[in-house]
């Protein structure tokens, strides 16, 4: 009997500074409820959908700072998400920024299951950006000086019964653009993988060499390599448009087992996609061409994990 999983990705289009969050819910709420009246039992909204992605921002007032972060999950901000997705027992994964009550602060996502448990957290670990902001620059990119790196590393869990038990996993943004992340929850049987992003539309480092369509093109293309590489499934999601006059890639979709797009946002706005997974599909890699057990040689690849930066031979 199939192991059919119906995932959705809810792309959603720009959050400005301005929102509230009570109109930013509303969103995110629509696009559960259009999900799941489609029949999706799993909706993957994107990285840091609750608010603008402020990271953009430098921000000196720490008290301003805070706005931007929930300090649990759930929380009276995001309740009624909760509340509405059990009630129609459908999962989803969500993106926040996470402060903790020992002061630290993450990039952080769950996934929730339909009976509104927290199966899985995530916190991001290939955090782009800088410490300190580009002189000159209209927008920043300061993840690296609003968040710590991520402790957790890549546990990947199971989903509920409904869902067939799946083995799953989470990445967040940047980190879909890194094998290293995807092989860590291949080595653990990994059948879906979710990720939210917020992906410029031009270089945030400050050079032209690096179009929206090139970025949306990479984007794609990490996800396809990847689940290929690792026999899964994966649902990438974004937040799109043009949000506080800085633009965001869309593009968001969802990938099988054999890399190829089964279902992709068409706009930069609030958008769902849909595809049912068999879960199933992910069998033919994980038992052929990338059968771990068979084929691994892992003494040949300690410079991955000993090794940060290039190091030409001589």
């Amino acid at each position: 009997m199939p192991r059919i999983l119906t995932l959705a990705g809810a792309q959603t289009g720009p959050i400005q500074r301005a929102d509230t969050r009570a109109h930013t819910l509303d969103r995110l709420i629509a696009l559960l409820e259009s999900a799941a009246k489609q029949g999706a039992q799993l909706v993957v909204f994107p990285e840091l959908p609750l608010t603008t992605f402020f990271p953009r921002w430098f921000i000196e007032n720490t008290q301003e700072l805070d706005t931007y972060f929930e300090r649990e999950m759930p929380n009276p901000n995001c309740q009624r998400l909760f509340d509405r997705a059990r009630e129609l027992r459908v999962g989803f994964h969500l993106g926040y920024a996470e402060l903790t009550p020992e002061g630290q602060r993450f990039n952080s996502a769950i996934t929730v299951g339909p009976d509104g448990q927290i199966l899985g957290k995530y916190r991001k670990v290939h955090l782009p950006g800088s410490v300190e902001p580009r002189a000159g620059a209209r927008f920043q990119q300061l993840e690296k000086r609003y968040f710590e790196y991520g402790d957790l590393g890549f546990p990947a869990f199971r989903g509920p019964t409904e869902w067939h038990r799946a083995i799953m996993g989470m990445l967040i943004c940047n980190d879909r653009r890194w094998p290293e992340g995807w092989r860590c929850y291949g080595l653990q049987g990994v059948e879906v993988m979710v990720m939210g992003y917020n992906s410029a539309a031009y270089d945030p480092n400050g050079g032209d060499g690096e179009s929206a369509e090139l970025r949306t093109h990479h984007s794609t293309m990490a996800v396809q390599a990847n689940a290929y590489m690792n026999a899964t499934w994966a649902v990438a999601v974004a937040k799109a448009g043009n949000e506080d006059g800085s633009g965001l890639i869309g593009g968001s979709c969802i990938v099988s087992p054999n890399g190829i797009v089964v279902a992709q946002a068409k706009t930069l706005s609030d958008e769902v996609i849909l595809a049912e997974a068999d879960l199933d599909d992910c069998l033919q890699g994980k038992e052929k061409m990338f059968n771990f057990a068979q084929h691994r040689r892992p003494q040949h690849y300690r410079r991955i994990v000993e090794q940060v930066g290039a190091e030409p031979p001589a």
